[in-house]
């Protein structure tokens, strides 16, 4: 199931990288896997995934919780993280993406949670996805 998960985060990446109000609020280039240090800004990273078998009789499929992280790396900028955040649920809510290897169900929002770090009192919002595809 991991070629599905790494499949489905290089579609994201393609389509917020893509996404022309989402790049003029945060910047080029800052969607990334792992949270890039001394960062400055609005930057997103790929959060966690759950992923579980979504097979049927005939064909074979994933169903995956992911997470979208949007970080707001100075303090009080929740403001923007939330418009970030809101872009990136316009982006992704229903989209027809094409994972390499497999086809796109669905993509559905779950949920977007706005919380600040306790050590450093950065602001993040947490944004939720359900994405169910199929093997090719």
């Amino acid at each position: 199931m991991s070629d599905a998960i790494l499949a489905m985060r290089a579609a994201i990446q393609t389509r917020l990288a893509a996404d022309a109000a989402l790049t003029a609020l945060i910047g080029p280039g800052r969607v990334h896997d792992e949270a890039p240090r001394a960062a400055r800004g609005l930057y997103v990273v790929h959060g966690e995934v759950e992923a579980r078998d979504w097979s049927t009789g005939s064909d074979r499929g994933c169903e995956q919780e992911l997470a979208l992280v949007v970080w707001a790396a100075q303090s009080g900028s929740s403001r923007q993280a939330l418009e970030a955040a809101g872009l990136i649920v316009g982006a992704l809510d229903d989209a027809e993406l094409a994972p390499e290897g497999h086809a796109l169900v669905n993509l559905r929002w779950l949920s977007s949670r706005l919380a600040r770090e306790p050590r450093n009192g950065l602001s993040f919002v947490t944004i939720r996805f359900r994405a169910v595809t199929e093997t090719l």
